[in-house]
């Protein structure tokens, strides 16, 4: 997934942390709902203005951070 078009970084809004679209909604935010025991169904009735490619996104974003951090270390 691309999720360059979905997840922006904008010094300005919450602290620089990557937002979903530039809507106030972290990448965080998001995974904590998840760690919580929300279903993507929950997250999506609970905040009308996200797509499921936005939660798709933040996984792939997510998931890109890591691998990153990963090969980083080696």
């Amino acid at each position: 997934m691309n999720y360059q078009e979905l997840i922006t970084i904008e010094p300005g809004k919450r602290s620089g942390k990557p937002c979903i679209r530039g809507i106030r909604i972290t990448v965080y935010d998001i995974l904590e709902y998840f760690t919580g025991g929300m279903t993507e169904e929950e997250i999506l009735e609970d905040f009308s203005e996200l797509t499921p490619e936005d939660i798709k996104a933040c996984l792939a974003f997510a998931a890109d951070r890591e691998k990153k951090l990963f090969v980083a270390s080696l």
